[in-house]
């Protein structure tokens, strides 16, 4: 099914800390270099978000909208990449990173597992911005996207990466659009937790494709990952403890 034809088990061999390993953003703030940095300390894989600045630089951020995690009114798509990287996330010394930024920080010291956002009011040359930024990174990175429009791009812009799909849902009319996005030769998927099991992913595994689920935050929903796919992305707890 898959287009990448190295063996992905580095994608499953550790614990994926969603939007790095943070304290539930107390004091280390979600798709922050800190909770990267505590990632890496501990050999997590690192979950991130990217959404698109003004200027068509990728950004590691995950909301459309600077409120939540900045204090600010605003929607990152209408901001620069300078002046989004000015930004204090949670009011500690973080600011917003760039994937660039980002990618020098990290240095392939862990696998990074990048979500790509999907506007539809500025996403056009999304894809390929990501690409240009990766361009001779020397880490492992795979890609993903609930947006079947951007996986679409990816696929036609040759990523030489693997692609998955992120996605939920239990209904089987939600399975059917699922099966169309890996239908494009994707790589692995990404389900949310709260739906497993079900048929449509344990079909998937059973065709040796690799599974993924987010988010694991407690013990029941950690011994579901345990039982119905391959790796879990989780936050909120040590899996090593």
């Amino acid at each position: 099914m898959g287009r990448y034809r190295e063996p992905l088990d580095w994608l499953t061999r550790r614990p994926i800390a969603h939007r790095g390993y943070h304290d539930m953003n107390r004091e280390v703030w979600e798709n922050t270099l800190s909770a990267f940095d505590r990632a890496i300390e501990r050999n997590f894989a690192i979950e991130c978000d990217l959404h698109l600045a003004s200027d068509g630089a990728p950004m590691v951020f995950h909301d459309e909208d600077l409120g939540r995690l900045c204090g600010l009114p605003g929607d990152i798509s209408e901001l620069t990449s300078a002046e989004l990287a000015l930004k204090r996330v949670g009011g500690t010394s973080d600011s917003i990173p760039s994937l660039k930024k980002m990618l020098a920080h990290v240095a392939g010291r862990v696998p990074l597992l990048i979500e790509l956002k999907g506007r539809t009011d500025n996403d056009v040359d999304f894809a390929a911005a990501v690409l240009e930024e990766l361009e001779g990174y020397a880490g492992r990175v795979a890609l993903m996207s609930f947006d079947q429009r951007l996986l679409r791009d990816l696929i036609q812009l040759r990523c030489p990466y693997p692609v998955g799909l992120t996605a939920e849902g239990a209904k089987p009319e939600t399975f059917f659009i699922h099966e169309d996005g890996m239908s494009l030769g994707l790589d692995f998927i990404s389900y949310g937790i709260e739906h497993l099991p079900n048929p449509f992913v344990e079909g998937l595994r059973k065709q040796g494709v690799p599974v993924l689920c987010w988010t694991v935050r407690t013990p029941h929903m950690r011994q579901r990952a345990a039982e119905t796919c391959d790796q879990m992305t989780f936050e909120g707890f040590d899996p090593d403890a």
